[in-house]
């Protein structure tokens, strides 16, 4: 075993042993509630309408954190380490998190829901060989499938609150069900030469083969990765050829290279807008209609949509945005 590891799992029994009592406190005070903590947003909201009153809820990225980048906080070690049920996604997202959490789940019930999902149903990585694109959450019908392994994760938790997780899970299903109907409505009426959906970085393939959208990211899937002069002047050069009159920022990443990008067209005589602002690895701020899944995958849509010529109501899905 290197230091490294030696000093990680040193750190994790000195927060279960020091935060013993506080965790005993804290599971009575919530009646006991599966105490739960995960990763993003996207998992957390899965957690709250499916677990509903019966989780204690901590999510780990808000509003704007990117993923990829993400490294553990000492609250954060304690919380993990307290908790009944890790959920994280896996497939390399939380790429600065990855080895804390695998040998987190050699002694605690730790799950990488996305992780569960069939190869043949997943995307690879151009970045990273043998690993997958980890953006499930972008196509509806495949994160899905995540929801289930989060329904499957908290049963195996709490084996006599079965029943209510599945009549959750299928009350929530059901309406992603209908963001499904509605995203396939608005973006299918965007023109077929317009469907060219370039963002900061490649967390729209699954979104892409969905729906039928050329996916360009100016970084790849990670956002650890760079962007150089080449890459904008290719990209303003495909702008220009093609015509593409709207390219699209990220909440959870800089806007830096999708403005250079607009720059760069407008300097050779191109004008391309930027239509608008994507949630790409996290949802909109808590306790918003935004800081949902449904509510940020409605948004996306109706953004796009919008913005390459399609026909969507400015006000999204349910009229919220």
């Amino acid at each position: 075993m290197t230091i490294l590891k030696i000093t990680k799992t040193l750190l994790i029994a000195f927060c279960v042993f020091n935060f013993s009592f506080f965790s005993i406190v804290n599971n009575s005070e919530a009646n006991d509630k599966v105490a739960v903590v995960a990763t993003t947003g996207m998992i957390a909201d899965a957690v709250s309408n499916v677990g509903g009153d019966l989780v204690e809820l901590k999510v780990l990225m808000g509003a704007g954190i990117d993923p990829h980048a993400y490294r553990q906080t000492r609250t954060d070690i304690i919380a993990m380490a307290n908790a009944d049920l890790v959920l994280w996604n896996g497939l390399y997202l939380e790429a600065q998190m990855e080895e804390f959490l695998l040998e987190l789940g050699l002694d605690n019930n730790v799950v990488a829901v996305a992780e569960k999902i069939p190869g043949n149903l997943l995307i690879g990585s151009e970045d990273y060989e043998g690993r997958y694109d980890p953006h499930l959450w972008m196509n509806p019908n495949l994160w899905s499938r995540v929801v289930l392994n989060v329904r499957d994760a908290l049963i195996n938790v709490n084996p006599s609150a079965a029943d209510e997780f599945r009549a959750n899970t299928n009350n929530y299903l059901d309406k992603v069900s209908e963001l499904v109907r509605y995203a396939n409505k608005v973006l299918s009426s965007v023109p077929a030469e317009n469907r060219i959906l370039l963002t900061s970085h490649d967390a729209f393939n699954y979104f892409g083969n969905a729906y039928g959208f050329e996916v360009i990211g100016i970084q790849g899937i990670s956002t650890e990765s760079e962007a150089g002069l080449q890459r904008i002047s290719i990209l303003v050069d495909m702008l220009i050829e093609r015509n593409v009159k709207a390219v699209f920022i990220e909440t959870s990443v800089s806007d830096r290279n999708i403005r250079a990008l607009v720059e760069g067209a407008q300097a050779a005589g191109h004008e391309v807008i930027i239509g608008g602002e994507l949630f790409s690895d996290a949802m909109g701020e808590p306790n918003t209609y935004k800081g949902t899944y449904i509510g940020m995958i409605d948004s996306n849509a109706t953004s796009i949509s919008r913005a390459l010529g399609g026909n969507a109501p400015e006000k999204g899905m349910l009229n919220n945005l």
